[in-house]
């Protein structure tokens, strides 16, 4: 059975990152982007990551140039703009597209998933995996990562 565990991602250091790595953890997945008028979220991102990590959240930073062409950097450019600005220690993956036919493959399931209307239409999408791999929920772009609608989800999604 296909979930979210069968696919992998290259981290932002050029390193394997398979999803199965987060078994047992869940996991909220969100398309960035550095140069949007959203970006800001990085630093609820990076809250949520902090309060809840011990609990078994991960927050997987997918970034991609799909959206109004801003995130125009490379992997080091983006870590540096993440770190320094935003002081983000989360996992970032390398650059992906997350739309189209040229769609990171998870990004292509989740859509095959829930349907087209559930792929990104910006920066900042949110979906939020669950602890056995399980698609527990997607949130819009404009959904701040302190939103109850979202915590609450994590929270349940924790337990």
């Amino acid at each position: 059975m296909t979930n979210a565990h069968s696919f992998s991602f290259t981290s932002i250091e050029g390193q394997p990152l398979p999803m199965s790595s987060f078994k047992g953890k869940a996991v909220l997945v969100v398309n960035t982007a550095s140069e949007c008028g959203l970006t800001p979220q990085y630093k609820g991102l990076e809250a949520l990551w902090k309060a809840r990590k011990d609990k078994g959240l991960v927050v997987l930073g997918v970034p991609s140039n799909d959206f109004g062409a801003q995130e125009p950097g490379g992997e080091k450019q983006i870590k540096e703009f993440c770190e320094m600005r935003y002081g983000v220690d989360f996992p970032l993956t390398s650059k992906e597209h997350v739309i189209g036919g040229s769609a990171h493959p998870m990004f292509k399931w989740i859509a095959g998933e829930l349907g087209e209307g559930a792929a990104p239409k910006w920066n900042f999408h949110k979906y939020l995996i669950g602890k056995d791999g399980s698609i527990a929920g997607t949130f819009g772009s404009r959904t701040e990562p302190d939103a109850a609608e979202l915590t609450q989800a994590i929270d349940a999604a924790l337990k």
